[in-house]
């Protein structure tokens, strides 16, 4: 398949950047980050929508140091176009990571400034450090 080809929508964003792009597409973003993103950013909201499509074109500047998993993005913005959003820098995405007690313990947040994906952040709210693979498993249960 070619890029601008339709591809089904029953595919996640990794399966779909690989059928697209193909397998090297997603070299630039680790797995954990592209998984996170594909939870967070659903197919039925707009900018949502949006911000996926510039998923292909993203690639990690930096990450947090204190093992949390909070990735910062580069992106070529004259190669996507903005997603619908507020000017100045805006939650896009986010979820509450709660334990097996039913305790919010954190929560994983996507921000996206002037319209383009900037960066995911896992915060904890306690002293333990909440990472994103520990997110990722409480998003998908």
């Amino acid at each position: 398949m070619t890029t601008g080809q339709f591809v089904s929508p029953n595919l996640d964003l990794r399966e779909t950047l690989q059928v697209r792009y193909g397998a090297d597409m997603t070299l630039g973003l680790p797995s954990d980050v592209a998984d996170a993103l594909d939870i967070l950013l659903g197919t039925k909201d707009a900018t949502h929508r949006a911000l996926r499509r510039q998923v292909p074109y993203l690639r990690v500047s930096g990450r947090c140091t204190c093992g949390c998993g909070t990735t910062y993005f580069d992106l070529d913005t004259e190669a996507v176009l903005a997603a619908p959003s507020p000017a100045g820098t805006v939650v896009a995405a986010e979820a509450q990571l709660y334990d097996v007690e039913e305790h919010c313990i954190g929560e994983v947040l996507v921000f996206a400034r002037n319209g383009y994906l900037s960066w995911l952040e896992v915060c904890s709210m306690s002293d333990s450090t909440v990472t994103l693979t520990d997110a990722l498993q409480m998003l998908r249960s």
